[in-house]
């Protein structure tokens, strides 16, 4: 399969997926839409993997390629064509899908434990760590399963069209380089300061065996939306 990826920041990149996608045999583009690339055709790609970003998902004064890329997922929920969403991406879908999407309680910035949902349909373990980077947050949308939820966010991702279509508010794809950048040169989402449930940098990196962790869990995540898509 050949799949697009939407990048909306030069510091919220495709991680460790773009390196999965290679050792699986799938050939992928990556589209800097912050530096002005053009969001691509559907016709010429199986799948769609919209990344992170630290933008409002309606800030099209501020950022007009949004507009176009609203414009892209709905046809790709409409035209049956796979995608997966990540951060900004999932919120992005969930909107398209009418969910509410806003700002959430408390920022989560670090390490969370995610529990699973009784019916979530992920095939994941029922309790695990991922690295979170947000205070906007989703709604379920309608017909989608929940994946679980954290103390801080109760619906950390969905699963849509018997999932075809994914939405992640955690992260799987962070990679232990790809944090130390984000860390390096993006402002810590808004409330983060007097949140509970967000983590200093050195407790965020001081243990780089959690990166090592999310690799099976990304690996799980993946083969089964590949599998999805492919069906």
């Amino acid at each position: 399969m050949h799949l697009h990826l939407l990048q909306h920041s030069p510091h919220h990149g495709p991680g460790r997926i773009a390196d999965w996608l290679t050792s699986m045999g799938h050939s992928h583009t990556v589209f800097h839409l912050h530096a002005g690339e053009a969001p691509p055709s559907l016709t010429d790609g199986d799948a769609l993997i919209l990344l992170d970003g630290p933008m409002d998902i309606l800030d099209d004064a501020r950022y007009p390629w949004l507009k176009r890329e609203r414009k892209l997922i709905a046809k790709a929920l409409d035209g049956n064509k796979p995608l997966l969403g990540i951060g900004m991406g999932a919120r992005m879908i969930a909107a398209e899908l009418g969910a509410t999407v806003g700002r959430g309680t408390f920022a989560e910035v670090g390490w969370h434990e995610v529990t699973l949902a009784p019916e979530s349909p992920f095939d994941l373990p029922e309790r695990f760590t991922a690295f979170m980077w947000h205070r906007d947050v989703f709604a379920l949308p309608d017909d989608a399963l929940p994946l679980g939820g954290s103390l801080g966010s109760p619906v950390q991702g969905f699963a849509w069209d018997a999932g075809r279509a994914l939405g992640l508010l955690c992260h799987f794809e962070v990679t232990q380089a790809s944090v130390s950048e984000l860390l390096a040169h993006d402002e810590p989402p808004e409330g983060s300061e007097a949140s509970p449930h967000a983590q200093p940098t050195e407790s965020i990196l001081a243990d780089g065996r959690r990166f090592d962790r999310l690799a099976p869990l990304l690996d799980r995540l993946l083969s089964q939306w590949m599998r999805s898509a492919a069906a």
